[in-house]
């Protein structure tokens, strides 16, 4: 640690010099996409199985559930959960515009060094 001396005579300790590189890398691992659960409009083809396995392909995911919510008589409404280290957005996005896809809505993200789960609370109870 240092210390610098200002015009006043009243010296004054620093932070330690920390790299730019460092807070940025640490600042993404703190911010980083954990979950996403998005509703998804997807033509019938590719199959909730191709989809599944070309989103969990992606770098950063390490897991993905598609659930079949509508069908329609060109489209699929799906809802698709993906949890991983560190997902980026963009790259999901990309993907499923390759298959014809298109994200309606994004209907949860969780983010931060863990996940956290819903908790029920008393308003949740309310009939």
């Amino acid at each position: 640690m240092s210390a610098r001396t200002h015009s006043h005579g009243v010296s004054q300790r620093l932070i330690p010099e920390v790299s730019i590189d460092n807070l940025l890398s640490e600042y993404r691992s703190v911010t980083e996409i954990k979950r996403l659960v998005l509703d998804v409009l997807k033509p019938h083809k590719p199959s909730l199985i191709e989809l599944s396995q070309r989103l969990s392909a992606l770098k950063g995911v390490e897991g993905v559930n598609c659930s079949l919510d509508e069908v329609d008589q060109e489209t699929e409404t799906v809802k698709v959960t993906i949890e991983g280290s560190s997902i980026a957005y963009d790259s999901v996005e990309a993907a499923l515009r390759e298959l014809g896809a298109v994200i309606h809505s994004v209907d949860e993200v969780a983010a931060g060094k863990r996940l956290i789960e819903d908790v029920r609370t008393l308003q949740d109870h309310r009939d």
